[in-house]
């Protein structure tokens, strides 16, 4: 993780994403299924979903702990547009007197078609800003449920994640050192992982491959 980093060029997208995460302090949301027109087959909908962490360590404000987890099901769409995103900043802070910020964005999103085109994103990213000897982290975990016929998580399923989900506010705002939290948190997104493969194994078979693909970047992790 580098002290100093490049202006990044920002899209119109990435204005919006900052905007929406600053405005909800923290944490931003957002899902929908509009209709779009299917080639032959009259409309069809499209999923869009965002989810969005930040969190921001400073002088006034020494440690900053912010996580999401979100469950996005849809039924038959013709297309998904999916991103999932944690930012964490540490700015003006000591050595003698060090800021701790963590976001962790957990995404799990679940749709059916036979031929869906998917544009997924997930991304992370860590920065401090004159911040000697902070501790700033950011993690996201996305998860994509593909399946051809709609898939509805059953109680047990939803109970699991719910476990899971309060396991992750709870490490979030722990104080374990920087390294085990990647190892619990990267355990925790094993747990959510296994709890979608059994949910899609069980669910009816169709033609179409049934998958679950897990993706995870983090940023300003120390290395295992």
């Amino acid at each position: 993780m580098s002290s100093h980093r490049k202006p990044r060029a920002a899209t119109p997208f990435t204005r919006r994403a900052v905007r929406v995460g600053l405005f909800a302090a923290g944490v931003a949301g957002v899902a929908t299924a509009v209709p779009a027109q299917a080639a032959g087959n009259g409309p069809a909908k499209v999923a869009v979903a965002s989810d969005h962490v930040f969190s921001r360590a400073n002088q006034l404000d020494h440690t900053e702990s912010k996580d999401s987890f979100t469950i996005r099901q849809y039924g038959k769409v013709s297309a998904a547009n999916v991103r999932n995103q944690a930012n964490a900043v540490s700015s003006g802070c000591s050595a003698d007197d060090a800021c701790r910020s963590v976001a962790l964005s957990f995404q799990i999103v679940t749709f059916a078609g036979e031929q869906t085109r998917l544009n997924a994103v997930n991304l992370s990213d860590a920065a401090n800003k004159s911040c000697t000897g902070c501790q700033t982290l950011a993690g996201a975990y996305q998860f994509v449920v593909s399946t051809p016929t709609p898939l509805t998580l059953d109680s047990a399923h939803r109970r699991q994640l719910a476990d899971i989900h309060r396991r992750l506010d709870a490490l979030t705002r722990s104080k374990v050192p920087a390294t085990d939290l990647r190892t619990q948190a990267d355990g925790l997104a094993a747990e959510v992982n296994a709890v979608l493969k059994d949910a899609v194994d069980k669910a009816p078979k169709g033609d179409a491959r049934q998958d679950v693909t897990m993706r995870r970047h983090l940023d300003g992790w120390p290395p295992r």
